[in-house]
């Protein structure tokens, strides 16, 4: 079956837009068997570079009529626990679609005359917005961090940033989708028409369909950014400021509020020299009060500029700082162009592919966790299990709920501020063995759940049907299940999830009978 359907494959596929199906050979030299966390590595029985959606519909198919196949959508391969591989199953190389011909980016209006991008799943963050500025002077309202992700694969997930507290997550910044199934149908859906699987597929971690096309709202780009980082030596009055920073009122607020915290040292990789925006003053740790503990922190923050005018925003951003409670001296600021603010962690990619830590593993955990259990999360996690630092970035920063619309499928915490702590390692050379930070991972959720924190890990992989039923809560187990059966009902997708086990090839066996069985 599998030589039948490569031979299908391989007479659809245009060579010039996306080339043969690949066989992998060994798991050691196929890029579909590793992805950035460096933790997992299975082996495919192929990888399929699709120049459409029909090409993905029909890999899909293929796979239903096999029994036991699996399909999973592969982006630029960063994921960090194997969410985005198939063992003995196949990968669909998501870039393939984004560089065919037979889907460029492409500028539409809506009847209202907003301006739209209809953009490839498989297209970078960072190839939309040089398109979309450089073109049209027009860019999306929200980002992620990294911008050398795939549009389809953060629509997957949610897609956060600094921005996320005022323009909401990415997942809710799309008008339509272009969505591949489970059975191998292709479907336009937007809010209006079939929602249900519009709003499934967003956040849905690939398991009800493959995106193969997203319109994306765009906006006029600004011009520059103030770019401004203050510190922090009580986690209480950091917490405090971030908060009420994120619920002002759209007309006295900043665009963009991160924040991190870091060692109380002078470590290059974990302490004060963390905190300078590049190019900018040294840390004066002689300003920091007598006391200050093992763990500072440090607010980030940016104001668009749609007209440069150094003066007033002098003044606007002076007004806007001047009620925080920042260690005075302790700031740090940069007007830059607006594209080289949100490509500022290329300059991290850049040191960190020369320095190795690049291609080392990355066992990161990235989670939500709720306002109400946040001081209580610093105290026995930052402060206790991380004084050191982690050798990578330690995000820590408050988002609103009511920015998120509750009929995707993205798992929060109650409440309405919830934090998003992002634990970014880097392996470097001579550090501690990958297998001791994993374990470190792992009882920094053990923790939680001992403490009682109200939280959901994003990005998560979890092991068993117990773990994401407790992962989306009852009601949310059940919608989840429930759309896999509409959606993808032989369990075909994103199997590196482990989700749900692949059912056999009728349509009547489908997930739920999977788990009743497992």
């Amino acid at each position: 079956m599998m030589l039948a359907y490569m031979d299908r494959a391989a007479a659809a596929a245009e060579p010039e837009d996306a080339g043969e199906p690949v066989v992998a050979e060994d798991a050691a030299g196929c890029a579909a068997a590793r992805d950035f966390g460096g933790l997992v590595s299975v082996r495919p029985a192929a990888v399929v570079r699709p120049a459409s959606a029909d090409d993905v519909a029909k890999a899909i198919r293929a796979a239903a009529l096999t029994a036991h196949l699996t399909v999973a959508a592969r982006g630029n391969g960063h994921s960090v626990g194997g969410q985005a591989m198939a063992e003995g199953g196949l990968v669909l190389d998501m870039r393939a679609l984004a560089l065919s011909r037979r889907a460029p980016m492409q500028l539409v209006r809506a009847p209202g005359g907003a301006a739209l991008a209809d953009v490839p799943g498989g297209a970078l963050w960072e190839e939309v917005l040089h398109w979309a500025v450089k073109n049209h002077g027009l860019a999306p309202a929200s980002w992620t961090d990294y911008l050398r992700l795939t549009v389809g694969g953060t629509l997957s997930n949610g897609g956060v940033s600094g921005q996320s507290f005022r323009y909401g997550p990415q997942v809710s910044n799309v008008a339509e989708l272009e969505v591949v199934t489970g059975d191998g149908e292709c479907r336009v859906c937007s809010p209006s028409s079939h929602p249900d699987l519009f709003f499934a597929v967003l956040g849905g971690l690939g398991q009800f369909g493959v995106i193969t096309r997203a319109r994306i709202p765009l906006h006029p780009a600004p011009q520059t950014v103030r770019w401004t980082r203050v510190v922090y030596a009580s986690f209480a009055d950091y917490a405090a400021d971030a908060e009420w920073l994120v619920t002002r009122p759209p007309e006295a607020a900043f665009d963009y509020v991160e924040g991190f915290a870091f060692v109380n040292s002078d470590d290059p990789v974990n302490g004060w020299p963390t905190v300078p925006i590049p190019g900018g003053a040294r840390f004066d740790a002689s300003l920091l009060p007598a006391g200050a503990g093992p763990v500072l922190y440090c607010l980030e923050v940016a104001l668009h500029q749609h007209q440069h005018r150094p003066d007033d925003v002098d003044q606007v951003v002076g007004g806007m700082m001047q009620p925080l409670r920042y260690v005075r001296g302790l700031e740090f600021a940069a007007d830059v162009g607006y594209v080289e603010f949100l490509s500022r962690v290329n300059r991290v990619e850049e040191e960190a592919r020369r320095n190795g830590s690049w291609a080392a593993p990355h066992p990161w955990l990235n989670l939500f966790v709720s306002a109400s259990d946040i001081a209580a999360f610093d105290r026995a996690v930052l402060n206790a299990m991380l004084a050191d630092g982690i050798d990578g970035p330690m995000l820590v920063y408050p988002m609103l709920k009511s920015k998120w619309d509750p009929n995707t499928s993205v798992a929060l915490p109650e409440g309405e501020i919830f934090y998003l702590v992002a634990l970014l390692r880097f392996c470097r050379p001579g550090g501690p063995p990958v297998e001791e930070l994993v374990a470190q991972n792992g009882a920094i959720l053990d923790a939680c759940r001992c403490n009682g924190f109200d939280f959901k890990t994003y990005f998560p992989c979890h092991r068993g049907e117990a773990e994401w039923a407790r992962h989306f809560g009852a009601a949310g187990w059940k919608r989840f299940v429930e759309r896999k059966a509409r959606y993808d009902p032989l369990a075909i997708l994103a199997p590196g999830q482990r989700i749900f086990p692949r059912a056999g090839t009728s349509p009547a066996a489908g997930p739920g009978m999977a788990l009743r069985e497992s």
